[in-house]
C-alpha cells in the first residue's frame, strides 16, 4: 500500500511539473490579466476544479460526476479565456463555439450513460484508494489541458488574423469528426437500449467499419481545431501541436482502445462472430467498403 501511495504521489508531481511547463510555453505571446497570463490561469483553474470535485467524489465514493466535471471544466475555462482575452476575433469566437459544442454534447452523453449504468467500472478498484482516485482526477486535469491547448492558446494569443483557408479547412474537418463521433455514440446507445441485444456486441452502422468509430471522430475533430489555430501560433505556443497527438496517444495507447479491447476480449473472446469481426474490422480508421 505504501509503495502504491508513493507511486501515485510521484505521478501527481510529474503531471504538475509537466502542466506547469506547458502553461509557461503556451502563455508566451498571450494575453494577461492582472499580470498573469490568461492561458496559465486557465491551466491552474483546470487542476483546481478537478481537485475540488475530487473531495465530495471520494467522500461519497462516486465517479458519477467525473466525466460531467471534465466537460463543465472545458466549458467554464474556455468561456473564461475568451472573456478575459482582449481583442478576440472571429477565429477565437469560432474556436470557443466548437469547444463548447463538443463539451456540451459529450458531457451530456457520458453523464446520462453513467447514470443509466449506475457506475463506471473503470473506477471500481481505485475509488477506495485516496491517492489512486486523486490521480484519476489529476490525470483528467492534464487531459483537459493538453486536449484543449490549441483552442485556448489561439483564443488567448495577442496575434490575430482574419479567417483564411486554415479556418475553413479546420472547420470542415471538425464537423466531420464531430458528426462521426456523435453518430457512433447514438448508434451504440440505441443498440444497448434494445433488450434483444443484451450480452451482444455492436457491429452495425459505423461500428461495422471501425471497432472504435467514436474515438476516430474524437481525434479528427481535435485535428480540425488545431488547423484553425495554426495561423496565430507563435514562439513556444507551437506546443499546441501536442493537442491532437496527445488525444491520439491517450485513446489508442492508454485509457481508450486498450481497455475496451481487453474488456471485449474477456467478454466475447473465442466466439466465432466476434473473432471474425476483429479480423475484418479496423481498430480505429474506418474502412471505406
Amino acid at each position: 500500500m505504501k509503495n502504491n501511495n508513493l507511486k501515485s504521489l510521484f505521478i501527481t508531481i510529474v503531471i504538475i511539473i509537466l502542466a506547469s511547463l506547458f502553461a509557461l510555453a503556451g502563455s508566451q505571446g498571450g494575453s494577461k490579466v492582472g499580470g498573469i497570463p490568461v492561458f496559465s490561469l486557465a491551466v491552474g483553474l483546470i487542476f483546481l476544479i478537478q481537485w475540488l470535485a475530487f473531495i465530495p467524489a471520494y467522500l461519497k465514493q462516486t465517479e458519477k460526476f467525473y466525466d460531467l466535471t471534465g466537460s463543465l471544466t472545458y466549458i467554464f475555462v474556455t468561456l473564461m479565456a475568451f472573456l478575459l482575452s482582449p481583442g478576440v476575433d472571429i477565429r477565437a469566437t469560432l474556436l470557443m463555439v466548437l469547444v463548447l459544442a463538443w463539451a456540451g454534447r459529450l458531457g451530456t452523453f457520458l453523464f446520462r450513460r453513467v447514470r443509466k449504468a449506475g457506475k463506471d467500472d473503470r473506477f471500481d478498484e481505485i475509488k477506495p484508494d485516496f491517492f489512486r482516485f486523486l490521480n484519476a482526477w489529476t490525470i483528467q486535469a492534464l487531459w483537459i489541458t493538453l486536449t484543449s491547448a490549441a483552442a485556448l492558446i489561439a483564443i488567448t494569443t495577442t496575434l490575430r488574423k482574419e479567417l483564411d483557408f486554415f479556418a475553413g479547412a479546420g472547420l470542415i474537418i471538425w464537423i466531420l469528426g464531430f458528426a462521426f463521433e456523435a453518430r457512433a455514440d447514438a448508434q451504440k446507445s440505441r443498440f444497448n437500449a434494445d433488450p434483444q441485444n443484451k450480452g451482444k456486441f455492436i457491429h452495425t452502422g459505423l461500428w461495422s467499419r471501425s471497432r472504435h468509430p467514436n474515438y476516430f471522430g474524437e481525434i479528427v475533430l481535435w485535428i480540425g481545431v488545431l488547423i484553425i489555430a495554426l495561423p496565430v501560433l507563435q514562439g513556444w505556443q507551437w506546443v499546441a501541436l501536442m493537442s491532437p497527438v496527445f488525444v491520439t496517444l491517450l485513446l489508442t495507447r492508454v485509457s481508450g482502445i486498450p481497455l475496451l479491447e481487453k474488456k471485449a476480449d474477456t467478454k466475447w473472446g473465442g466466439q466465432v462472430e466476434y473473432e471474425s469481426y476483429k479480423i475484418n474490422t479496423p481498430v480505429l480508421i474506418p474502412r471505406i467498403k
